[in-house]
């Protein structure tokens, strides 16, 4: 791929990326320490340690050490070098036994805290697996198999979430019933379409509007093949989570610090500095990645064949149907399709990567965020022996790019905004 097309698209990334990172969007807004009481901070996230680690530097100035307190959840490799709030690393997008006992470590500060306390919750995308506080009668290996018939079947991150959070004893609003009548405070980076509190980190802090019988709808829907204690959960009125109304949520505040639309936002302002125009198609596509990226092709098609020098702009997040073996995530796999539906039209390239660092893949720091495409990927595929069909129809996207270079692994960036998708079309040269 050309060095000039990577680079800019690499630096819209970033520029979408540096708009929601805790270090520029969290000072603002953090509120005053509690006059009498301790402040418990609370974070959880794929920006958990770096939220944490910036809250520290404006807190420990101002107030004692025996009256700041904590716990932070982040993914592994995730972690932040805090000063006094230990940050504990955990598995995500399948949670493990360290998110389970940092979810515990995390209740235990909520239970102790006292009414002139301040709980202040840092919550950022990744928390639903980092945070894993099973129902009763659930193990954590049927937490797991739960997650992974999820995350296999197509399903929206809502309904994953709404899934998640009514086998819970920490997501849906049960940590603010657990910090209750200490007041509340929840600072969030928002990863979901539409920016709803109850479904980012899944709502661990806000009341939830989904029942019971709304995970058992979605559990229908995608047919899926879980443990009959998960089952049994799903049909225990006990498990249903608090709703508006309840006493718990009195002395609570919800404030969402960064957003999608802001970080396409900051990649529009770079792109127009670079001299293209900008369409911004939304920030909260949603829908199977192969069958939005054949609209986008459609798309920068029709501006290529009218000359336009644009950079073309969405977020939002993409979900993948598993039917073969292969390996990747929604980005890469919106990015194969993209190239093989724009097959070779000149002056288009493009770049799909998850805000996060990662996309997919095995739960490592790693794992590639997404990948590049431009008028050259499907020419050099060929002449490498790859066919870019077989590939997808085996949701090998990872095998694919891999194969002619094309990953992009920026590694951790610390917080997560969900998908960022570029594609810029530029006049061919003669």
């Amino acid at each position: 791929m050309a060095t000039q097309n990577r680079e800019f698209l690499e630096s819209l990334f970033r520029a979408a990326v540096g708009a929601a990172h805790p270090s520029r969007c969290l000072p603002p807004n953090l509120p005053e320490p509690p006059p009498r009481g301790r402040l418990v901070v609370l974070a959880a996230g794929k920006g958990g340690g770096a939220l944490t680690e910036v809250a520290e530097q404006r807190y420990l100035a101002r107030m004692p050490l025996d009256r700041v307190t904590g716990i932070a959840v982040t993914r592994h490799g995730y972690g932040r070098p805090t000063k006094h709030i230990p940050v504990v690393e955990a598995g995500h997008p399948v949670p493990d036994a360290a998110g389970l006992a940092g979810a515990e470590r995390m209740l235990a500060f909520a239970d102790a805290a006292a009414a002139d306390d301040l709980v202040l919750v840092l919550l950022s995308g990744g928390a639903s697996a980092n945070l894993i506080a099973p129902a009763a009668g659930i193990t954590l290996t049927e937490k797991q198999a739960t997650t992974r018939a999820l995350l296999r079947s197509g399903a929206n991150i809502g309904e994953i979430n709404c899934v998640r959070k009514h086998l819970s004893r920490i997501k849906g609003g049960r940590l603010a019933q657990r910090a209750y009548p200490a007041p509340v405070a929840t600072l969030a980076i928002s990863d979901v379409p539409g920016d709803d509190p109850a479904v980012i980190g899944s709502g661990p802090t806000v009341p939830d509007p989904t029942t019971l019988a709304d995970a058992r709808a979605i559990v229908a829907k995608y047919r899926l093949d879980l443990p009959q204690a998960v089952i049994r959960a799903l049909n225990d009125p006990g498990n249903e989570s608090p709703k508006p109304g309840d006493r718990a949520f009195a002395g609570t505040s919800f404030r969402i610090i960064a957003r999608p639309a802001d970080a396409l936002a900051a990649a529009q302002v770079r792109a127009r500095e670079a001299g293209y125009d900008t369409v911004v198609l939304g920030d909260r596509l949603q829908g199977e990645a192969r069958e939005v990226a054949a609209e986008h092709a459609r798309i920068a098609r029709d501006f290529a064949a009218q000359g336009r020098r644009l950079a073309i702009l969405s977020g939002g997040e993409l979900t993948v149907t598993l039917r073969g073996g292969g390996r990747g995530g929604p980005n890469q796999e919106y990015a194969l399709a993209l190239a093989i539906h724009l097959d070779g039209a000149k002056g288009i390239a493009a770049l799909a990567a998850d805000t996060d660092g990662t996309d997919g893949g095995r739960g490592e720091p790693d794992d590639p965020a997404g990948a590049f495409i431009d008028d050259s990927t499907l020419r050099r595929a060929k002449m490498t022996g790859l066919d870019p069909a077989a590939f997808l129809a085996d949701n090998d996207s990872t095998g694919f790019f891999n194969g002619i270079g094309d990953l992009f692994t920026p590694g951790p960036t610390f917080t997560n905004v969900t998908d960022f998708r570029a594609i810029v079309v530029d006049r061919p040269t003669p």
